[in-house]
């Protein structure tokens, strides 16, 4: 119930904001947009974090959800003056890419920026030993989700990443659970296709397309 509310909150501010010009820039209705659609936006940040990119969580960065809400707000506002999202669906893809795009951002300045340091023996002992390898192929599990079809890439979007279940995910695409789950079963054969060499051989536990 309360994720239907939402979806009729936020295109009623959708609505709104299409309606003004681009050049008024809406502050008002933008903020109440995404105060409304902050729980949403939250669960994915998580997730995304959780799923793809682990490292940013823990030391030197120690990645907080609610720091990448921040930031993906901020992106959103400075978006939202130029973009009008008409759809549910359409905003919530726009944020996709913003979240994607604010953590490889991050991923690569931390990468770039992180000096050399001297590490204990013990320290060196904890680390993930493809803990390098691990940001690079979820920067090709990403890469690979954004060649899929629109419509594989929008489920992935708000299923895999958004946490819906099939039954939202069909409300706010407009379709039927089936065709959720078809478009869903479509892009794990797409993906396991482009990330084959990612598969595990000795069903060792690892980065796997299934868990994307």
């Amino acid at each position: 119930m309360e994720h239907t509310h939402t979806t009729i909150a936020v295109q009623r501010y959708l609505n709104e904001l299409k309606a003004s010009p681009v050049e008024a820039g809406t502050p008002e209705v933008v903020r109440e947009l995404l105060g409304r659609s902050a729980m949403r936006l939250h669960l994915l940040c998580s997730a995304m974090i959780r799923r793809s990119y682990p490292r940013l969580a823990r030391p030197p960065l120690n990645l907080r959800s609610e720091e990448m809400l921040s930031a993906v707000v901020e992106r959103l506002i400075k978006a939202l003056r130029e973009s009008r999202p008409a759809s549910v669906r359409e905003f919530f893809g726009l944020a996709n890419m913003h979240i994607r795009w604010e953590l490889n951002d991050l991923a690569r300045r931390l990468d770039e920026h992180t000096p050399p340091v001297e590490m204990e023996e013990q320290h060196i002992a904890d680390q993930a030993p493809s803990e390098t390898s691990l940001t690079a192929n979820a920067r090709r599990i990403l890469a690979a989700l954004d060649s899929l079809g629109e419509e594989e890439r929008e489920v992935f979007g708000l299923v895999r990443m958004q946490g819906l279940t099939h039954d939202e995910a069909s409300e706010v695409l407009g379709v039927s659970t089936k065709t959720v789950q078809r478009r869903l079963n479509r892009g794990r054969v797409q993906l396991a296709t482009l990330l084959r060499d990612l598969e595990p051989q000795d069903g060792s536990s690892g980065e796997h397309v299934a868990d994307v």
